[in-house]
């Protein structure tokens, strides 16, 4: 009981740091930080500090070998750098919960990839699950309106959720020939490649990094230093949460610990309300809670898929 609790205090912490890292990262985009440059600096912080920490406990665990090169460069475009990059784009065109709610439909579209690709059997309730998910994103997108939400800000949260689906597929495959650290150092590490190749070092702009940036919502009357958010999104907004929620994973099963994970959305939108003002109207609320219940069905029967 007590491993199963410690596990769910893990998990609940990781949601907790995920979700206020999104207000944060919202504050770093609003002070003119492109949405580019900020999953450079993020992706290239947690790169130094899993590079360092697996550097020290297992160094071996980092070899490469050739025929693992291009499924690990497709897996860290996609997980590391597309998702990242999708996330930022829609949180700064839409409200962050309904970027996430998005983003955690990534189960369903795994699931339809098990049906269509690998013609493997899929329960029925996965389908109650996908029509709930569907139904819910025309509420909060209210089509009858001719669509509310920015679409720009739709189309990456959507490539933000196909992402995240294709890198826990090749993370299913990748993952058993070397540990989760190491792993995700070297697709963070690829991901840093990547980025400093289209976007070089050399034209960061770093005077980002001594801005003094209004902290907003109940701290409105105290600014920070630029370095300070961006120190935040790196250590507690991708690290932290990255080691708590690997950590309940362990202790837990990974369906409960998925489940537990849409807690992250909920929390971002309670942020998002008290910090910067982002408010959902009632037929939005109902699409937001009908997504999140396509998504929990999802979950619960991803188990039964036979893959």
């Amino acid at each position: 009981m007590f491993t199963r609790h410690k596990g769910e205090v893990f998990l609940v912490i990781g949601a907790i740091a995920f979700a206020f890292n999104g207000i944060v990262s919202k504050i770093l985009l609003q002070a003119d930080l492109s949405e580019w440059r900020l999953v450079q600096v993020r992706t290239g912080g947690a790169f130094l500090l899993l590079i360092t920490f697996v550097l020290l406990t297992n160094a071996k665990s980092l070899k490469v070998t050739k025929k693992e090169l291009p499924l690990l460069i497709t897996y860290s475009l996609f997980g590391f750098a597309i998702v990242q990059f999708g996330y930022f784009i829609a949180i700064s065109r839409m409200n962050i919960s309904m970027a996430l709610i998005i983003e955690f439909t990534a189960p369903i579209w795994i699931v339809l990839w098990i049906k269509y690709v690998r013609k493997s059997f899929v329960p029925k309730d996965m389908w109650i699950a996908i029509s709930l998910a569907f139904i819910g994103m025309l509420l909060l997108a209210q089509v009858w309106k001719g669509m509310t939400l920015d679409t720009v800000g739709l189309i990456a949260a959507f490539l933000d959720a196909f992402a995240l689906a294709t890198y826990f597929i090749l993370g299913e495959r990748l993952g058993p020939s070397r540990p989760t650290a190491s792993l995700n150092a070297l697709g963070f590490g690829i991901a840093s490649a990547i980025w400093a190749i289209a976007f070089p070092l050399w034209s960061f702009p770093t005077e980002i990094f001594t801005q003094s940036i209004n902290l907003s919502g109940p701290l409105e009357n105290y600014n920070a230093p630029g370095w300070v958010l961006i120190l935040w999104v790196v250590v507690m907004g991708t690290v932290l949460p990255y080691l708590c929620v690997l950590s309940g994973i362990k202790l837990l099963s990974a369906s409960t610990s998925s489940v537990i994970g849409m807690l992250e959305p909920v929390l971002a939108g309670v942020f998002a309300w008290i910090w910067i003002n982002e408010t959902w109207n009632t037929i939005q609320l109902i699409g937001g809670a009908t997504v999140i219940a396509g998504i929990y069905i999802a979950d619960k029967t991803r188990t039964k898929v036979k893959s």
